[in-house]
């Protein structure tokens, strides 16, 4: 089966535009408040401030610069990026402890997503405090929250090419300010040197614990890696290029605007120093221009947030939700239930928190745990591919040694708000967790039947014209993935529950594979004419079409001569209609007895709430459309209670 798959994005001024407009949000805003958080409520003097600015250029350099965009972006599964993507690419049987350093990474980046709108919004907002004192910013950052996840459904195509020129003039402003205060104190550029920086950690203070706001300018780097498939790594790399020039002009304008305008004093931490350093009279179009592009800032995530979930759900990882497509662009979806689960997280954060001071404070922690995972599944990869033995190690070093200081230093922040994104990262690890331990026990406990061993059996149902044809063409899904085995509660469903006589007997076979869009298929005969097995291979980017896969095998097979296209009814065969399909899909059920650990009893119980808000399985396979029905048997996992009865016959 051809594959329906165009893979990366070519360099084009256009997809520069949509880049800007749907990935550098995050980092893009983060002047608004990196810097303030690090200095905010210290004495402003040159040590604080020159070694402040050095972290923050050496942290973008090393972290978002080079291990990102330089490197991330070169490991892609058919140009698509992210945590799920990279696993697939490493991962090797026998080795399913890998699966974990997914979904840590995956649970961690959509706590992030809950915090990213909240704090961007809050602190552009904010600035309306300096012309207006007293006025209360949370409820236009409520209600811009709304307005932006209402914009979701058009697809982020449209939100890129809507912001993409608003986020390079809100560039431009950075740039502008952070050049003007840099001509006036150019001493500031001594920063580049990273002696500042290293003397800040260790020699400053409780300098080391500086470095939680430190990292706040590169908590996008990871959603930047996940939207790779939306915009392709060289529109990326070029846009970076801009906007890092962008970024360093405003961080080292606002270093040179405190050492030159309030050297000596305590810095406010409610205070922005982005809007401290702009006129009065030119204060309002900045906060417009700073608003419009906090809302860009929530765009890579909630984009990030997409696509995590699509491929959790392609997984396995996940329960199956609705999936729109409101765009034909690669990588476009857009998720009805995620995206007002963020929205309603997204208003939380604002209503616990309040101001962006406050959620600085949460903001940043998980995703240093994410980016952990990240090195670590990069350095597996690097490994499996790289014979280059010193720079692996020296990868390894580098990136292991600053994450690990960078989350040990964002410890401290656990009880001041951090705990927030740990627990919105616990309740997704635990949904990803339920749900691939209840896959790994159905699939301990569900048994096999050899296929030979029913050849005879369905030969003589099929001439039994005392039980009534259930269908022409008779369609089941089975967990195996041997050609020669087949699931018992399905022999179970054709033999046992309700003999179901057809003329030919399908059983079709998924698999999930590393290629995110692959698409193809192999057919095996069990009886000729009469039973095939089927095997379609699904990337984890690829929607679920079973239906339009087997019609598209189903008329090949008819042309071939394999089988007969024509309706096996009497009445209906001499007008040649064509031959009927029905589906049934076996719903395995586990009964929670005594005889199951108290673990597995939990795991159950979990995976059917999980199970609750699920698509059905008919949605599912895309086969809402067709005759489906839909069967309950159950798995019998605790025979051995059965065996240790004794029964007393009474005559």
């Amino acid at each position: 089966m051809a594959r329906q798959h165009e893979v990366g994005h070519s360099l084009s001024v256009a997809g520069v535009l949509v880049a800007l407009g749907i990935i550098f949000g995050d980092i893009g805003t983060s002047p608004l408040y990196a810097l303030k958080a690090i200095v905010g409520g210290h004495v402003v003097d040159e040590q604080l401030v020159l070694g402040a600015i050095s972290c923050i250029f050496w942290t973008l350099t090393l972290i978002t610069t080079v291990k990102y965009v330089r490197l991330a972006l070169n490991i892609d599964n058919k140009g698509e990026g992210g945590i799920f993507s990279l696993y697939a690419l490493v991962r090797r049987k026998r080795k399913n402890w890998m699966i974990f350093i997914a979904i840590i990474g995956c649970s961690t980046l959509m706590a992030d997503g809950f915090l990213t709108p909240s704090i961007s919004i809050s602190s552009a907002i904010e600035g309306l405090d300096v012309l207006y004192p007293g006025i209360q910013t949370m409820p236009i950052v409520i209600v811009i929250l709304i307005v932006l996840f209402s914009f979701q459904q058009f697809g982020t195509n449209v939100v890129g090419r809507t912001f993409g020129p608003i986020m390079m003039l809100w560039f431009g402003m950075m740039a502008f300010f952070g050049v003007k205060y840099i001509i006036e104190y150019p001493s500031v550029l001594a920063a580049l040197n990273p002696y500042y920086g290293i003397s800040l950690l260790l020699l400053y203070p409780k300098g080391f614990l500086l470095l939680g706001g430190v990292f706040l300018c590169t908590t996008g780097a990871e959603a930047l890696y996940s939207d790779l498939g939306h915009c392709g790594k060289h529109n990326i790399r070029i846009s970076w290029v801009f906007v890092k020039i962008c970024l360093v002009l405003s961080y080292f304008g606002q270093g040179a605007f405190l050492l030159h305008e309030n050297s000596g004093n305590v810095w406010n931490p409610d205070v922005s120093i982005f809007y401290a350093m702009i006129s009065k009279s030119f204060l309002p179009f900045a906060i417009v221009i700073a608003a419009m592009a906090a809302i860009i800032a929530s765009q890579a995530l909630i984009s990030g947030s997409f696509t995590l979930i699509n491929e959790a759900m392609k997984l396995r990882l996940m329960p199956n939700l609705k999936v729109n497509y409101p765009t034909q662009m690669m990588g476009q979806i857009y998720i009805p239930f995620v995206n007002w689960m963020l929205l309603a997280g997204c208003i939380t954060v604002v209503l616990i928190f309040r101001e962006s001071t406050n959620m600085e404070a949460a903001y940043g922690l998980a995703i240093t745990l994410d980016m952990l995972m990240t090195t670590t599944l990069m350095a597996m990869f690097y490994r499996k591919r790289n014979n280059n033995k010193f720079f692996i190690g020296a990868f390894i070093l580098t990136y292991f040694t600053i994450e690990i200081i960078f989350f040990w230093s964002n410890a401290h922040k656990f009880l001041h708000g951090g705990w927030f994104s740990f627990m919105i990262a616990g309740f997704f690890f635990i949904v990803m967790f339920v749900l691939m331990k209840a896959r790994a026990l159905r699939v301990k406990h569900t048994e096999f039947t050899a296929i030979v061993d029913i050849k005879d059996k369905l030969n003589a149902l099929q001439g039994d014209d005392t039980i009534a044809r259930e269908a022409t063409n008779l369609v089941f899904m089975s967990t195996s993935s041997q050609r020669g085995m087949l699931d018992s509660n399905i022999v179970y469903s054709i033999f046992r529950k309700k003999p179901k006589r057809a003329d030919v007997y399908w059983f079709v076979h998924m698999e999930i594979v590393n290629d995110p869009f692959e698409r193809n298929y192999s057919v095996d005969t069990i009886i000729p004419g009469t039973a095939f097995f089927v095997t379609i291979r699904f990337g984890f980017k690829v929607e679920h079409k079973i239906n339009l896969v087997l019609n598209h095998i189903y008329e090949q097979m008819v042309q071939d001569g394999e089988v007969d296209g024509i309706t096996r009814y009497p009445s209906l065969r001499k007008y040649k209609i064509p031959a009927d399909f029905k589906f049934y899909l076996i719903n395995s059920r586990v009964s929670v007895d005594d005889k199951i650990s108290p673990l597995d009893q939990l795991i159950i119980r979990l995976y059917r709430l999980v199970k609750s808000v699920s698509l059905p399985p008919e949605k599912d396979f895309g086969l809402e459309l067709t005759n489906v029905s839909v069967e309950t048997v159950p798995i019998n996992i605790s025979r051995k209670a059965s065996e240790q009865l004794k029964g007393l016959y009474r005559v």
